[in-house]
């Protein structure tokens, strides 16, 4: 049986990353967040409710990946998108469930890292990149110089790189490491 200690572990690690991966299927937001919160709900009284019930932990993030997906598949089939695949879309058009789990989690390191930023880099950024704004812009609309917005955007991007180069490293390092 998973306690509800677990519970809000899983929660805590994998919210953001499921609700990107619904995302890649639900292209709205709120639907995604709603899919990735009753998947919760349901995991939660699958697996607590019912004591001999169980699921490893280990399997417990793969578990979740199957509740979105399915939860999304009948969202999409309530909206009438019955006749249409049912695969996961971005930019560049369908994509496999393992490349839009691994997008997800990337694409949550990168929100958890642009989280990290200061507050008005932060702000400053997303207005850029997020909003599409120019530097001119975002500087009249905060009371910036040109030359501050264009300084603190190119300091949040550094940060952003850093923190990519270090994911890079220790995946490098990870899979050069010699076969136990």
């Amino acid at each position: 049986m998973i306690s509800e200690r677990d519970i809000c572990l899983l929660f805590r690690q994998y919210y953001r990353p499921l609700c990107l991966y619904a995302l890649h299927y639900l292209k709205d937001p709120e639907l995604a967040e709603d899919a990735v919160q009753e998947s919760f709900t349901a995991f939660w009284q699958k697996f607590t409710d019912t004591p001999d019930t169980m699921v490893p932990s280990e399997r417990s993030k793969s578990y979740l990946y199957s509740m979105v997906r399915n939860r999304c598949i009948d969202i999409l089939r309530r909206r009438g998108r019955e006749g249409e695949r049912l695969q996961p879309e971005d930019l560049s058009g369908v994509i496999t469930d393992v490349q839009a789990e691994e997008r997800s989690a990337i694409e949550a390191r990168l929100w958890d890292a642009v989280g990290r930023l200061p507050r008005a880099r932060r702000e400053l950024l997303l207005m850029s990149k997020r909003d599409g704004l120019s530097y001119e812009q975002i500087a009249e609309e905060k009371g910036l110089s040109v030359n501050t917005v264009r300084n603190q955007i190119s300091r949040a991007l550094q940060a952003l790189r850093a923190e990519a180069d270090r994911i890079l490293d220790f995946l490098l390092f990870f899979f050069t490491l010699p076969a136990v």
